[in-house]
């Protein structure tokens, strides 16, 4: 069915077009062909997918590789899962995560990595290792807004949800936060009531502000509803995974990590009850989703409309539709605002699809 065929395509579709990972993987398999017999130093990371502090490292890890890929046949950055693969852990004398080890491509015997886990502090010690310097590409500007004494009242309390980090300079936990938060902002970039900010509560314009928010360590993580002055207090894990989820559940948002929007982003509760009450005979369902879409403040109620019209009158509309819009999906470089829109008309068109038997449905 051409439902079956279109929809693993489409789930890795539906959240950001999320690039290729620089940071190569290692396995018992190539390890010693990678690492110890290539003659070319490796800077690896034994790592856990459960360890929170593995999750912070590893967009920065994955910029440090990317800043070294014009010189990858002189240095390798790579990553060993250790809970997978414990053998090479206990082989290597790795006994928490994350643990960096630098190898110089001739010895089995390698030198731990003991110092700051920014992304600065990484590069410097690979070109002190090998002599590569890393390029770094240009960035587009930050997302973050940065808050003070005076802009935190101007910001905070208005219109809309504001998730702030107040953080210090010399804080090695703020250094591992930034790149994360950096990408936290990308992502909510075109989500105009959500803003992701950052305080510096050891400037001098925002030490009265820290102090009236009982800021007493670092990094400090706050959120403000829209339309109030009272925090609430972010205490879960720091992945972008984590915040991301936060915030879809806070501010109503239906974000996915990395950018574009989750499987649901677009949908309507209530209108999706008479698609599914229509069972494909959408002639029937037709009327009253017409009434329901007048009554519903949402830009997409009246394409629901259309899609229950167009599925009336021929019914493969939905499948034909749902390909062609996955496939200006997978070409890539759209606008944020596009890709929102047909990714959030797909998620409405997938309601649409016919199903087939009931373990099929449990697959889905």
């Amino acid at each position: 069915m051409l439902f079956n065929r279109l929809l693993p395509a489409a789930l890795a579709l539906l959240p950001a077009l999320v690039a290729a990972e620089n940071v190569v993987e290692l396995t018992p398999t190539n390890f010693d062909d990678i690492v110890l017999k290539s003659g070319k130093p490796a800077l690896v990371e034994f790592f856990a997918p459960w360890c929170g502090h593995c999750k912070n490292l590893a967009p920065v890890y994955e910029e440090l590789a990317t800043n070294l890929l014009h010189a990858k046949d002189k240095v390798t950055i790579a990553k060993v899962d250790a809970d997978a693969h414990k053998s090479l852990g206990k082989r290597f004398g790795v006994q928490g995560f994350p643990t960096l080890k630098w190898f110089d491509g001739k010895s089995d015997t390698p030198k731990e990595y003991d110092s700051g886990r920014d992304l600065d502090s990484l590069a410097k010690f690979v070109q002190e290792k090998s002599g590569v310097r890393s390029k770094v590409k240009a960035k587009l500007p930050s997302q973050v807004v940065i808050l003070d004494d005076k802009s935190f009242q101007e910001k905070v309390g208005k219109d809309q949800d504001v998730l702030v980090a107040f953080t210090a300079p010399w804080c090695g936990h703020c250094k591992n936060l930034k790149p994360v938060w950096e990408q936290l902002a990308n992502t909510f970039a075109n989500e105009q009531g959500v803003t992701i900010a950052q305080v510096d509560a050891e400037a001098e314009n925002s030490k009265a502000l820290a102090k009236e928010q009982g800021v007493s360590s670092y990094p400090t993580i706050k959120y403000f509803k829209k339309g109030t002055t009272e925090a609430l207090p972010y205490e879960g894990a720091r992945a972008e995974a984590d915040f991301v989820e936060f915030l879809n559940t806070n501010a109503g948002t239906y974000r996915a990590v990395g950018g574009g929007l989750n499987a649901i982003g677009g949908t309507i509760e209530a209108l999706d009850s008479i698609v599914t009450k229509s069972k494909g005979a959408y002639a029937s369902g037709l009327e009253e989703a017409k009434k329901a879409a007048e009554t519903l403040q949402d830009k997409y109620a009246q394409y629901y409309v259309k899609v229950f019209e167009k599925s009336s009158k021929n019914e493969g509309y939905a499948e034909k539709e749902y390909k062609r819009l996955q496939g200006l999906i997978g070409k890539g470089n759209l606008a944020t605002e596009k890709l929102d829109d047909l990714i959030s008309r797909s998620n409405i068109l997938r309601k649409f699809l016919p199903v087939g038997d009931e373990d099929e449905k449990s697959e889905l």
